[in-house]
């Protein structure tokens, strides 16, 4: 189990269906909003390396803006490779605070 940190403000957090980078202990995250729940996984594609917290969210995956990849933000799974998965992370709302759970 790892430790949980503050990622953002609640107020903060993307708008439903949508994706941004933050920051936590150093590492940039894309945290995504899909249907009101709120996801956190790697940033960097492991396509082309493109910042998956600049895409979009379609159909319930984010998508890389560069080469429109889809991850599921709830298992890291790559919908176009199988082995390309990224990394997740646990996120809950504690009162106004986002926290993520980093290893």
């Amino acid at each position: 189990m790892g430790t949980k940190i503050k990622l953002c403000a609640l107020g903060e957090v993307p708008r439903e269906n949508s994706v941004s980078e933050m920051t936590a202990d150093g590492r940039k995250l894309c945290v995504a909003n899909v249907g009101g729940k709120l996801h956190a996984m790697e940033n960097d594609c492991p396509h082309r390396l493109g910042p998956l917290g600049e895409g979009t969210v379609e159909d319930g995956l984010v998508l890389c803006p560069w080469h429109a990849w889809g991850f599921n933000p709830a298992t890291g799974e790559c919908r176009e490779s199988p082995q390309a998965k990224v990394k997740t992370y646990v996120v809950e709302v504690a009162g106004e605070d986002v926290m993520v759970e980093l290893e």
